[in-house]
């Protein structure tokens, strides 16, 4: 390891450790990286932008985040959530599955675990709490533990940023999330309907049959959301980017048109905040830009590599040593930062290994969503204790099960890649 770059991850340990965001913390220790090698610092500059500019994959993130902020700030939500309860609300723990299906739902969607878990997850936490019917603490986890789902069925921001580094197909990678998706939240009903026996739960009333037609009608238009945006890109209708264009325009206009669930202010809020979320996964993206210029300077990926081919690593051994560390920093960064910057380190250790990268894609980015609800610094933990006042400490006691079956869940799609690779097979991917 050279001086410079030693010097390059000690400031970037110690801003991210003083509590600097991690866009700031990647740009300042790059610049120091180019400083001390007698390189112009200017670099950093161009590399941010060439990357940001040169990617038209990544106007795909803007737009999954204006449309999911449009279906939380309508009755999109409200509409959702009691099509699911007709649906699976009669049997015991019965919000509990409600609580799992609407992730599913809403995941085809907005691509966005916090999206779901602050928009539809703070309604139905209500739901689950009113009259103590649900203790507190379980309702925020299985809420925290389902939210997962959002990016890892389509349409998904990470895997977006995953695609961004590694060259593969978003089309692809979209497809081997729905498999997997659906296999984690069956894993979590399963998980509830067991708690929900041994702590005997309630049951809800059930919704007459009767009246299922006429609210699966009432929610139609919502749930053809995630199915015109799969046939828009699977059809060779739109681009990936061009869909997530098309989803934000229909949630604008069923919101707005459609449900009339939206005044000119409220869009008008909708708007800034998407924004300064881009903006601010954008930092993140520009920062890692530059960090990734400086580790490919160090020629780190390439020398990893080779270390391990001389190894003889088995590329099963690599795949879970691999996922043990993203657990790990999972506990520790963010999804991004894990993505944008740690994740390209091995991506040529798996071509050299022969491990398949959507696989590989689709297998990290579900690790990184299983980090969003680990302590001590699990992003969803925060952000449902932001929303509900829940206390973190209830929430983190109930947390441990679902992590477990999530990890579980997780080392069953690493030795079985045909969950994952399926579907995408199945249109055509060679991998």
């Amino acid at each position: 390891m050279s001086l410079q770059f030693a010097l390059c991850l000690a400031t970037l340990l110690f801003l991210a450790g003083i509590g600097t965001p991690i866009g700031h913390s990647t740009i300042l220790a790059s610049i120091v990286y180019l400083a001390v090698s007698g390189q112009d610092i200017a670099l950093a500059g161009e590399q941010a932008l060439w990357g940001l500019y040169d990617s038209f994959v990544l106007l795909a993130v803007p737009l999954f985040i204006a449309a999911a902020n449009i279906m939380n700030a309508g009755t999109i939500s409200d509409r959702l959530l009691a099509w699911c309860v007709a649906c699976v609300g009669r049997f015991r723990g019965g919000l509990g599955h409600v609580n799992v299906v609407a992730s599913l739902i809403f995941s085809g969607m907005s691509g966005s675990a916090i999206a779901d878990a602050a928009g539809i997850g703070k309604i139905i936490i209500n739901m689950m709490t009113k009259g103590g019917r649900y203790p507190r603490g379980y309702a925020a986890a299985i809420t925290a533990a389902s939210a997962t789902i959002g990016p890892i069925i389509p349409p998904s921001i990470p895997m977006v940023m995953y695609a961004l580094i590694s060259d593969q197909s978003i089309g692809y990678l979209f497809l081997g999330g729905i498999l997997p998706g659906i296999f984690i939240g069956i894993v979590l009903m399963a998980l509830n309907a067991v708690i929900a026996a041994r702590r005997n739960f309630p049951k809800d009333d059930p919704v007459p049959l009767t009246k299922l037609p006429k609210m699966t009608l009432n929610a139609f238009p919502a749930l053809m959301m995630p199915v015109i945006l799969l046939y828009g890109i699977y059809g060779g209708v739109t681009t990936p980017t061009e869909g997530a264009a098309v989803a934000a325009a229909y949630a604008l206009l069923l919101a707005g048109l459609f449900y009339r669930a939206l005044s000119v202010s409220s869009l008008y809020r909708i708007f800034v905040n998407s924004a300064r979320a881009s903006a601010a996964v954008g930092l993140v993206i520009a920062g890692a830009l530059i960090l990734n210029y400086v580790v490919a300077s160090e020629n780190i990926p390439n020398r990893l590599a080779g270390v391990l081919v001389e190894l003889e690593v088995h590329p099963l051994v690599f795949m879970i040593g691999v996922n043990l560390l993203l657990l790990f920093l999972g506990a520790l960064l963010e999804a991004t930062t894990i993505i944008l910057v740690i994740l390209p380190l091995f991506i040529p250790a798996c071509s050299q290994l022969g491990i398949d990268l959507v696989h590989f894609g689709v297998i990290a980015v579900i690790n990184t969503m299983i980090g969003l609800i680990t302590p001590p610094f699990g992003m969803l933990l925060f952000v449902i204790n932001a929303v509900t006042g829940i206390p973190l400490g209830e929430i983190i006691r109930e947390t441990w099960p679902f992590i477990a079956v999530l990890i579980g869940a997780l080392l069953v799609l690493i030795l079985v890649p045909d969950i994952v690779l399926w579907l995408p097979r199945t249109f055509g991917y060679a991998g």
